[in-house]
């Protein structure tokens, strides 16, 4: 048997179905929260694209902090225990919000549980497997996330469809499989031993010093993911586009309230099916290629998008959300382990995960305003088609970014 099919280590899977449970908590109310914000609370798209890009933000910031303590002690779980925990928490409270402030305070809250688990996680996994094994792994990982967040979808959009509970009702429900992930972590998640880092070289933690700890070509490919991520702004502007259009085409706000999470379900149905594939396809032919490819697809989808805005329908939006999915299982697996390859030193690979999500999830915020900008200045078809530009623009550079790097030669 060859090392790349060699089982996964039973933590790895444990992890996934963390991801699985703790998504599937997520997905019963995210597709509805633009509904939430608009109906409910009577905030605009301004609002919406500031709350949620300020909330990747928290979000991203709060991820170089725990990749860089979790480093230092050599211990993850605990880490993720707080996050998961904190996620879970925050979701119900939302409720209680009543107005702008109090939501972003409150999915501030959330996704700073998300970020302080998200280095540890990922630097986990990186640990208990081999490097050819990294791309499926994390292929794994995502996929079962994607398996919640459908199963998560599915339940809402059903339960909405045939009138069994109210909006309010799902911010409650949501919990339990929530409170079932942190379980799992506390049950069957460990550290890999004598992963730790010397504090002598690791004493500081800022911004400065987890760049300067980094390779050059691991700095060249985070600066190509700026440009791509600038153009990747909050998915629930895509929800909202879907939400406006089907009204307009003469759906009932009811049918359309339960279109979004089985919208959501459908792209996750996608994601679920590719992201193995993805990875494991990312382990066979090189990051590079399975990033470019997925940035691609990307850029055709906001392209999509953009013709959406202006020509509306019933059908189409169905259409562009399942081969957005695509996108996801493309990518989401080979960027990951695309970090591992370029951080050799394992001591300091918890640091390298936070840098990485700092930097995608920093942008989200300017990316979040510049689409909500464009949208309200000139309209939703120029604020994605911006997007596809940024997203194409990326692609055309990560292969010199990469070129010459072990593991990405092909790119």
């Amino acid at each position: 048997m060859s090392e790349n099919k060699q089982p996964l280590p039973g933590v790895v899977w444990a992890t996934a179905w963390v991801s699985f449970l703790t998504d599937m908590s997520t997905e019963m109310i995210y597709g509805l929260l633009p509904a939430f914000y608009m109906a409910t609370l009577h905030l605009g798209v301004a609002w919406l694209g500031l709350i949620e890009g300020a909330a990747e933000t928290v979000a991203s910031l709060s991820k170089l902090i725990s990749g860089h303590w979790s480093d230092r002690t050599g211990g993850r779980k605990w880490w993720m225990v707080a996050g998961y925990g904190l996620s879970t928490v925050s979701k119900p409270l939302l409720l209680l919000s009543g107005g702008g402030a109090g939501a972003m305070g409150l999915r501030l809250a959330d996704r700073f549980g998300k970020g302080i688990r998200g280095a540890p996680r990922d630097a986990m996994i990186s640990h208990h497997v081999t490097a050819e094994q990294r791309g499926r792994a994390f292929g794994v990982q995502r996929s079962l996330d994607h398996a919640g967040a459908l199963l998560g979808g599915l339940l809402a959009s059903g339960l909405l469809y045939f009138g069994l509970v109210g909006i309010d009702d799902l911010f409650l429900w949501c919990v339990i499989p929530g409170a079932a992930a942190v379980l799992v972590i506390l049950l069957f998640v460990h550290d890999k031993e004598n992963i730790k880092s010397d504090p002598g070289k690791s004493s500081q933690l800022s911004l400065v010093a987890s760049w300067h700890a980094q390779s050059a070509v691991m700095k060249r490919y985070l600066g190509v993911m700026v440009v791509f991520s600038l153009g990747n702004s909050s998915d629930m502007l895509l929800l909202l586009l879907a939400f406006d259009q089907l009204r307009a085409s003469g759906v009932s706000e009811q049918s359309a309230n339960a279109a979004l999470p089985l919208l959501w379900s459908l792209l996750h149905v996608v994601k679920t099916s590719t992201s193995t594939w993805g990875g494991t396809l990312s382990d066979r032919i090189g990051r590079g290629k399975a990033v470019c490819l997925g940035w691609g697809v990307y850029g055709l989808v906001y392209l999509g998008f953009a013709g959406y805005a202006l020509v509306g329908g019933k059908v189409w939006v169905w259409a562009l959300f399942a081969v957005y999915g695509l996108y996801f299982g493309l990518v989401e697996g080979p960027e990951r382990a695309l970090v591992s390859d370029l951080s050799p030193d394992a001591t300091k690979r918890g640091m390298a995960y936070g840098l990485f999500h700092f930097v995608v999830g920093v942008i989200a915020l300017p990316a979040s305003l510049l689409t909500a900008g464009l949208w309200l200045y000139y309209g939703p078809a120029v604020a994605f088609g911006v997007g596809a530009l940024l997203a194409l623009l990326a692609m055309a550079l990560l292969p010199a970014a990469l070129r010459g790097t072990q593991h990405v030669e092909n790119a």
